[in-house]
């Protein structure tokens, strides 16, 4: 059909006129993408690791779904199992389904190629290969998490508004979850003062959760940033907030715990922090609060104890920007996109500084293919050649 439009608009050379037909075509291109990256994640058993190695063979998902099972018994973690799911085909009334409900949602996805994709979630060890997304997300600079107790008391929702407030005015993103309590104070203390804040969600994008927060929901999908990595329809279980929590730490360079009970899900965050290299805070609490429990305990651990905002300032060196409180624009941060070869390379740099050989090693790429990808990745100012040809990202 599309190709039939353009064949009248070449004839009539009339581009008022085809401009409706150009855009059609532009929006069905994109339904068309989404409908392979969702349908090759649907697959039972592609796991984020075997989605990521499937693109570095294929380049994109719709030729690792028309691939001959010759082809993908190349790929490492393919089994036979997804070699007949594949063939079968029947990804693709789930995917067909999620792409109408998404156009219909107003939400997006965004995918690990894409210059939008948050870079630090590299850093971790199983990044989504996309995201859900409304709202407006953009290199945010500095970001912190605050987490905490749903069942927070008065003192440690004032913490947190206050807190939240503060570093929103200094420019720093705040990362939090959606949830009740801590979550919800902080993501409300930085829409307060006009700051960005993203919420990540344990559920669907089009699921409100809690449902008090209807609001809220939709003043930061208009003013802030609303991520999930779960189907459309997903509702907010129990098993899959801890998978959250990681997103949540990726997001941010450091986690701020403000009242935690002892074996909560804000301690499974501290956790993930200390696993991908991020600070961790924490607000002391009332010793005869059983919420106060985790949080004085990860003090007592090494956490960095916080009463005002400078405590978590002072960490970020040369990322925060007091003009922002001004009213002025924070600088922009350069965003790039990422081949699948790419991304493979930026995500181990991500980790620590590789010199060549271990590159080639870690990607499973060829050594001509790793020179290539490091001089694109180069040019785009994402990674920088050190001493020894050695490479860290920039």
């Amino acid at each position: 059909m599309y190709e039939d439009d353009f064949r009248v608009f070449i004839l009539e050379n009339n581009f008022d006129n085809a401009l409706p037909l150009i855009i059609r075509a532009r929006e069905n291109l994109v339904s068309m993408k989404e409908l392979h990256w969702i349908g090759l994640k649907a697959i039972p058993g592609i796991g984020n690791v075997t989605f990521r190695r499937l693109l570095e063979h294929f380049e994109t998902p719709e030729a690792a779904l028309s691939a001959p099972p010759s082809e993908l018994s190349n790929v490492r973690g393919v089994t036979p199992a997804i070699r007949e799911a594949i063939a079968q085909g029947a990804w693709r009334g789930f995917a067909e389904t999620e792409c109408a409900r998404l156009a219909a949602s107003g939400a997006r996805l965004v995918t690990f190629t894409s210059a939008d994709y948050p870079k630090s979630l590299f850093e971790i060890p199983d990044p989504p290969p996309f995201l859900y997304v409304q709202g407006e997300l953009r290199g945010q600079g500095a970001a912190v998490a605050i987490v905490g107790s749903r069942r927070a008391t008065a003192y440690g929702l004032q913490a947190t508004t206050r807190l939240a407030e503060s570093l929103a005015g200094h420019g720093v993103c705040v990362i939090s979850g959606m949830a009740r309590g801590v979550d919800t104070a902080a993501h409300k203390g930085a829409l307060a003062a006009g700051g960005r804040t993203i919420g990540v969600l344990g559920c669907g994008i089009d699921k409100i959760y809690p449902p008090e927060n209807r609001k809220l929901f939709q003043e930061m999908a208009e003013k802030g940033c609303l991520v999930s990595e779960f189907p459309l329809g997903t509702l907010p279980l129990a098993e899959n907030f801890p998978r959250r929590n990681r997103i949540i730490s990726g997001l941010s360079h450091g986690v701020l715990v403000v009242e935690a009970a002892e074996n909560s899900g804000s301690l499974i965050t501290a956790q993930y922090a200390l696993e991908h290299g991020r600070d961790v805070f924490a607000v002391p609490g009332n010793i005869s609060f059983a919420t106060s429990r985790g949080s004085n305990r990860l003090i007592k651990q090494g956490a960095k104890l916080v009463d005002c905002v400078e405590d978590i300032l002072e960490e970020l060196p040369g990322s925060v920007h007091p003009a922002v409180a001004a009213g002025q624009s924070a600088p922009a941060l350069r965003s790039f996109s990422l081949t699948p070869k790419e991304a493979a390379i930026y995500e181990v740099l991500a980790r620590s500084p590789l010199h060549i050989d271990d590159i080639i090693a870690q990607t499973e790429l060829t050594a001509g293919e790793v020179s290539s990808m490091l001089l694109h990745l180069e040019l785009k100012g994402a990674v920088t050649p050190l001493p020894g040809t050695h490479y860290s990202v920039t």
